[in-house]
């Protein structure tokens, strides 16, 4: 693990012993790969999407949470991506991890028993104080929405 990273504990329950635990695929990446867990391979359409398995539960320290996100080579090579990206698995939940992916290429993609299908990076959280106010500072942008400083 790089000296700049803050290790943390992250506990992983395999839910067969053919599962493989997730792993950092190179010295410096940010977010350590999630393989499927299937019993047979799993085809998806142009725009169609999957729930796909990965057979490891995880508990995560309080104040973190784990964020699943899209593997780009498979982004860029066959359009598929994680739907909800980043997904986001609280401290407290102790169920299977599951990937939601989506093709959004124009050929079927077929994912197999221990493809590397998404990432997950681990990240602090912060809790916000919520305060009502009746009125917000003023900015330069101002209402400035989508678009607004530029394309």
């Amino acid at each position: 693990m790089p000296e700049k990273c803050k290790e943390i504990q992250l506990k992983v329950l395999k839910v067969h012993e053919r599962v493989s635990l997730p792993q950092y695929e190179s010295e410096n990446a940010a977010g350590m790969d999630l393989r499927a867990f299937l019993e047979t391979d799993v085809t998806i359409p142009p725009l169609g999407r999957e729930k796909i398995p990965t057979g490891i539960k995880i508990e995560l320290p309080d104040g973190f949470e784990g964020q699943v996100r899209p593997r780009s080579g498979l982004a860029v090579k066959f359009g598929l991506t994680v739907l909800n990206s980043p997904g986001t698995i609280d401290s407290d939940y102790r169920g299977e991890i599951e990937v939601i992916l989506i093709n959004l290429g124009s050929s079927d993609v077929t994912i197999k028993d221990g493809e590397r299908i998404a990432q997950l990076v681990i990240a602090p959280v912060c809790c916000a104080v919520i305060k009502e106010t009746d009125a917000l500072s003023v900015t330069i942008r101002g209402n400035g929405g989508f678009g607004s400083s530029g394309v």
